[in-house]
């Protein structure tokens, strides 16, 4: 996540144990960095690759065109769907 120029003026609070304080320490003084910066972009970096988990599926390309072969399949009758889709949904029901 880039540096942004806005003031920042959300606060965030935690706790931790001094050995995770130690370690936090540490790894800001090796990144020139201080405490408050490096665990913003390390929280940040892992939210943002979070998220992008959740979107993004990388696959190989024999994956990839094995997928778009089902896709490219025409749709077969399914007993099992159609009767799932043909009840009511439970928070429907009243």
């Amino acid at each position: 996540m880039a540096a942004s120029s806005t003031t920042r003026s959300a606060r965030l609070g935690l706790r931790a144990t001094p050995e995770q304080e130690a370690v936090l320490r540490r790894a800001a003084d090796v990144a020139h960095k201080s405490l408050t910066d490096f665990i913003l972009d390390s929280a940040c970096q892992a939210a943002e690759q979070t998220l992008l988990d959740q979107r993004l599926f990388m696959v190989s390309g024999s994956q990839y065109q094995a997928l778009m072969d089902l896709l490219d399949r025409p749709e077969q009758a399914n007993e099992g769907l159609r009767d799932l889709f043909s009840r009511q949904a439970p928070w429907d029901e009243g």
